[in-house]
């Protein structure tokens, strides 16, 4: 898989959305498992080499609708790293707010209360990274 041009794009788009320190932490920790490995060589393809790449829809409107996504199916680990991402890509902490409480009424309360506290700790995390901005 590594040698397709699929793998290239979506490897590097892949460390562009997320940031070359959590790819880093990413394969020292769960990726660093070989099934796991084998995983993320599908996603790194499928994922971001073919679906990311497609035209159509930038980047910053395609991590919004994975932040949407993962709140729906109440996917919290995907969130937090979606919720990076999104914030990587421009939006706004109050934007991914407003977000997720919009969904409230299409999905239900309980479900964006944990989302929301998934939303806070990603926020102050991203934060303390970012020095404060994108607030």
């Amino acid at each position: 898989m590594p040698d397709s041009e699929n793998y290239r794009k979506g490897a590097a788009l892949r460390r562009q959305l997320m940031g070359d320190e959590a790819v880093e932490a990413a394969a020292k920790g769960v990726y660093s498992d070989p099934v796991m490995q084998k995983f993320l060589d599908v996603a790194i393809e499928n994922v971001f080499g073919a679906l990311w790449t497609r035209p159509g829809l930038d980047l910053k409107t395609r991590a919004l609708i994975c932040v949407v996504s993962d709140t729906c199916t109440g996917r919290e680990p995907e969130l937090a790293l979606h919720l990076h991402m999104a914030l990587r890509q421009g939006w706004t902490e109050e934007e991914l707010t407003e977000t997720l409480l919009h969904l409230s009424g299409y999905i239900g309360v309980p479900i964006i209360r944990e989302c929301l506290q998934v939303a806070s700790r990603v926020f102050k995390e991203h934060r303390a990274e970012d020095g404060g901005a994108n607030t």
